[in-house]
């Protein structure tokens, strides 16, 4: 089973990335956005209480997070080729509980970090709000996302360097350059 952690700043190119590794391994992308919200439209009581916490802004907890990543993985399909993990895990303790949780299941994990010089994350952000619309994507919002990753995200990269299981790809080319570097990391990966 390949699960694949994508990592990298806001505009290093994730969601574009995930698509073409979903594509080609036939593994699912899990965003943690998604799962949320579907949990939410469940209904269940978990559901609610995220719910109840996003409405006003705030962040879901590690430990909510956890059951909601734990729920998704305990009902993969028999036939599941992997899971590529989407804006999770985001700090450190959340990278700890993954490898925890996945060892549960006889499984385990590789980091796939994105790696972009910051100012052409700038532009590639400034560019896509011009074409989204997405009020998130103005200098002063990207700036402040960049150093919530640098200070929150970026030290998951040591913590996989650390198990052995932390890839580095530059994200500075094009996105078929990109994903060619990906595919010989997760052949190479796979094969072992």
């Amino acid at each position: 089973m390949l699960n694949i952690i994508l990592c990298g700043a806001p505009g290093s190119g994730k969601g574009t990335q995930s698509a073409f590794i979903a594509q080609k391994y036939g593994v699912q992308h899990l965003s943690t956005g998604d799962v949320l919200r579907a949990e939410i439209a469940s209904g269940s009581e978990l559901g609610k209480q995220i719910d109840a916490l996003i409405s006003k802004g705030n962040l879901v907890p590690d430990e909510m997070m956890y059951g909601v990543i734990e729920n998704y993985i305990a009902n993969l399909p028999k036939d599941s080729k992997g899971t590529i993990f989407d804006g999770y895990p985001r700090t450190v303790s959340q990278a700890e509980s993954l490898t925890n949780l996945l060892k549960k299941y006889n499984m385990e994990a590789i980091m796939i970090d994105l790696m972009v010089d910051e100012q052409l994350l700038i532009q590639r952000l400034i560019e896509r709000g011009k074409v989204s619309g997405r009020k998130d994507d103005n200098l002063n919002t990207i700036r402040h996302r960049i150093a919530i990753y640098h200070n929150q995200t970026e030290p998951i990269a040591h913590y996989y360097l650390h198990h052995g299981n932390y890839f580095a790809v530059n994200g500075n080319h094009t996105m078929a350059d990109v994903f060619l570097q990906i595919m010989r990391i997760i052949d190479r990966e796979s094969r072992q």
